[in-house]
C-alpha cells in the first residue's frame, strides 16, 4: 500500500534548489513531532503492560497490538522520511526489507480495528456471553490470524516483486530514493497493491459499520444497558473515524503528483513536509490519543507515567 513511506522516487523534482538551512529546519521540524509521538505511543504501550488490569482485558491486549503496529510504522516512516531529506539512497534488498516491514506494520492497524470492532459488537448485543467468546485465548488466536494475514500479503508483495530482473541492472543500487513506490517494479504489482487496499479498506468498514449497526439495534432491547450501549457506540464511531483517517493517508502519494503539477518545486517540497506531518505521522498517536485521554482505567496511569508521578489510584474503567 503506497502510503506507508515518501514518493519522491517518481517524483522529478529538483532539490538542489533547497538550501542546507532549509534542510535543517525542515529535518527539525518533521523530527521533533515524530520524536514527540514515539515517546507518547511508548509511554502508552508502557502503560498498558503495567498493571494487571490493563494486561488481562483483552481489548486493551487489542489495543497493545494496535498501538506496537503503529509505533513500528511511525518509526519507518520517519526513517524513510529522514533518508529523503539527506538524499541517502539504498540498494533494493535494504530498500526492500524496509518496505516490506512497513507494509506489514500497516495493514495489522485495520484488521485490528475490524477484531476491536467485533468485541465491542459482542459485548453489547451478547453480554452474557461476551466472557465466553472474547477469552484472552480467542484475543491472541485473532492476534495471529491478524499478523497472519498481513505475512501473507507481503509475502506475495514479494513474489511479484521477484519476477522484476534485477540480473539487467548494472547495479543492486537504487538511483532514486527509498519509497513503496519505488519497490512497485512492475505493472501486477501496482494493480495488486491497489486491489488490495480497496478490499482491506472496504472490509474493514463494513465490519465496524455492521457492528455500529448493530449496537444500534441492541440499544432498542430493554435487556441492554444504555449506557453501555452509548459507549460502545461512540466507541465504533471512533474505530470509524480512524479507518478513515487510515484510508486518507491512501491518497498522499496521488495527492503530491497532483500537487507537483501545479506548484513549483521548493513550494511542494515545503508543503510536502506539512501533509506528512499532517497524514502521515499524526494519525499514528491518534490511538494513544483517543484512548488515553478518553478511557478512565488508562487516564490516570498515562498521566501519572507522563508526570513521571509513581503513586495513582487507578481509577475503575466506565468505558
Amino acid at each position: 500500500m503506497s502510503f506507508v513511506s515518501q514518493p519522491w522516487s517518481n517524483i522529478s523534482v529538483e532539490f538542489d534548489d533547497v538550501g542546507l538551512l532549509e534542510r535543517v529546519i525542515t529535518f527539525t521540524l518533521c523530527t521533533i513531532p515524530s520524536c514527540v509521538f514515539l515517546f507518547i505511543n511508548g509511554t502508552m504501550l508502557f502503560t498498558l503492560r503495567s498493571k494487571s488490569v490493563l494486561r488481562d482485558t483483552c481489548r486493551y491486549i487489542l489495543l497493545f497490538n494496535l498501538l506496537i503496529a503503529d509505533t513500528a510504522q511511525l518509526a519507518v516512516c520517519q526513517v524513510l522520511f529522514l533518508l529523503s531529506v539527506c538524499r541517502i539512497t539504498l540498494t533494493y534488498p535494504v530498500c526492500g526489507m524496509l518496505t516490506v516491514f512497513a507494509n506489514i506494520t500497516n495493514v495489522i492497524s485495520p484488521l485490528t480495528l475490524m477484531v476491536m470492532s467485533l468485541e465491542r459488537c459482542v459485548a453489547v448485543c451478547l453480554p452474557l456471553r461476551h466472557a465466553m467468546i472474547v477469552t484472552i485465548r480467542n484475543t491472541r488466536l485473532a492476534i495471529i490470524a491478524v499478523w497472519t494475514s498481513s505475512s501473507l500479503h507481503n509475502i506475495f508483495r514479494v513474489i511479484l516483486m521477484l519476477d522484476f530482473p534485477f540480473e539487467d541492472l548494472d547495479s543492486l543500487q537504487m538511483t532514486s530514493l527509498c519509497s513503496d513506490l519505488a519497490m512497485q517494479l512492475g505493472p501486477r504489482s501496482k494493480v495488486y497493491d491497489n486491489a488490495f487496499t480497496v478490499f482491506l479498506f472496504a472490509t474493514a468498514a463494513t465490519v465496524i459499520i455492521s457492528s455500529y449497526v448493530g449496537v444500534i439495534i441492541a440499544a432498542r432491547s430493554a435487556s441492554t444497558g444504555k449506557a453501555s450501549t452509548l459507549k460502545a457506540r461512540n466507541t465504533l464511531m471512533l474505530h470509524l473515524v480512524q479507518l478513515c483517517l487510515s484510508l486518507s493517508s491512501t491518497i498522499y502519494n496521488p495527492l503530491l503528483v497532483a500537487l507537483l503539477k501545479i506548484i513549483q518545486s521548493v513550494g511542494f517540497i515545503r508543503l510536502n513536509k506539512f501533509l506528512y506531518v499532517l497524514i502521515i505521522l499524526f494519525p499514528r498517536c491518534l490511538s494513544s490519543l483517543i484512548y488515553g485521554l478518553r478511557d478512565q482505567t488508562i487516564r490516570p496511569i498515562l498521566l501519572g507515567h507522563l508526570g513521571c508521578q509513581r503513586r495513582l489510584k487507578t481509577v475503575p474503567d466506565s468505558g
